[in-house]
């Protein structure tokens, strides 16, 4: 008969691990800028080895959260002509809701680094798109996307970092509202033209 100790090391299967639960996993970690890959592969109760198959470092890890996130974050409907005001608050409303649900991510978005070229292109065209179904420019739909995605995605890693401005808790509803009133960009000296406001 054999040991206990022989029975319990002797090597078998590799345990059976899918994106899913990689992302659930690194989701539910706790501060998702200071998780490790040694550390996920222990919640996922797997060899450090086995997690490499599917991702081999922490740019590809957050390669896949990003897939979830901006899956999370956009409408099933995309932008609809003069209604870009409500479509494009309904997608910072998810983005403040589904960051902040993840310690570290919005920190991490917020540095400079390779973003996923799939997710977030993704949530760039839907953006962009929004911008020029309102007939602004290309160009400046464009410009519009960026000053967008910045400004959201700084105040959420800001809200992470929170420096201390005062007694008063910075309110992401009128962040939201004054970053609103000043989309789409225009040229400097351009006259802003009127365009109707439908709040969510």
């Amino acid at each position: 008969m054999a040991n206990a100790a022989t029975t319990r090391h002797r090597p078998g299967r590799p345990a059976q691990i899918n994106r899913e639960q990689i992302v659930e996993a690194a989701l539910s970690a706790g501060n998702l800028d200071t998780l490790t890959m040694r550390e996920l592969a222990a919640r996922l109760e797997v060899t450090h080895s086995a997690l490499y198959r599917w991702v081999k470092n922490r740019d590809q890890l957050f390669d896949l959260i990003s897939e979830v996130m901006v899956e999370r974050i956009l409408p099933p409907d995309g932008p609809h002509g003069r209604y870009w005001r409500p479509w494009l608050a309904h997608v910072a409303w998810a983005m403040h809701d589904q960051f902040l649900a993840v310690p570290g991510y919005a920190t991490r978005t917020s540095r400079p680094h390779r973003h996923n070229a799939q997710a977030f292109g993704r949530l760039r065209n839907e953006v962009i798109t929004a911008f020029t179904n309102a007939g602004v420019h290309p160009d400046l739909a464009e410009q519009s996307w960026y000053i967008f995605i910045t400004s959201v995605v700084s105040w959420l890693a800001a809200q992470e970092n929170p420096l201390d401005l005062g007694d008063s808790a910075p309110r992401f509803e009128l962040f939201l509202d004054t970053l609103l009133r000043g989309l789409p960009a225009r040229e400097p000296g351009a006259e802003r033209r009127s365009a109707p406001r439908h709040a969510p």
